[in-house]
């Protein structure tokens, strides 16, 4: 399973125009093939955060539910998205303590949860690498190699 951040959809979903669109938007219909992504319940609630300001709450709703389908992806946990998992407080400090801010500590420890978790796809590398047991590349080097 890859877990892809937040960024990698925002930037598919709101600007087209930023210099790692093209790469992006290869990645991404790579992944809605490939159908073996993930990601969090805190990077799709970050999502719809981010793009509220230019949605309707319709819209919003729509966003939230229709998701995993468009990008033919796994919302982790993956029984319920209609809550938020229960993480012990301790995982999430020993996150937090690795230098990492709240959101990607939330993030980090759900899927340290998951060892069918091998990859992590995000343009904040820096942000996630070191701070996770898993390999974490950007979109255009897991395209290089051929992972998606």
């Amino acid at each position: 399973m890859i877990a892809v951040d937040s960024d990698v959809f925002v930037i598919d979903l709101r600007y087209p125009r930023d210099p790692k669109s093209k790469d992006n938007k290869a990645f991404t219909e790579e992944l809605v093939q490939s159908g073996r992504g993930a990601t969090t319940i805190f990077n799709l609630l970050e999502i719809c955060g981010i793009l509220s300001y230019n949605l309707n709450r319709e819209q919003l709703h729509s966003l939230f539910h229709y998701f995993p389908k468009r990008y033919n992806l796994k919302i982790l946990p993956e029984h319920s998205p209609r809550y938020l998992p229960r993480l012990p407080l301790p995982r999430v400090r020993k996150v937090i303590a690795r230098k990492t801010a709240l959101g990607d500590a939330l993030i980090l420890s759900l899927l340290e949860s998951y060892t069918d978790v091998k990859l992590i796809v995000s343009w904040n590398v820096k942000h996630l690498q070191d701070r996770i047991d898993v390999e974490v590349l950007t979109p255009t080097e897991a395209l290089e190699r051929g992972i998606v």
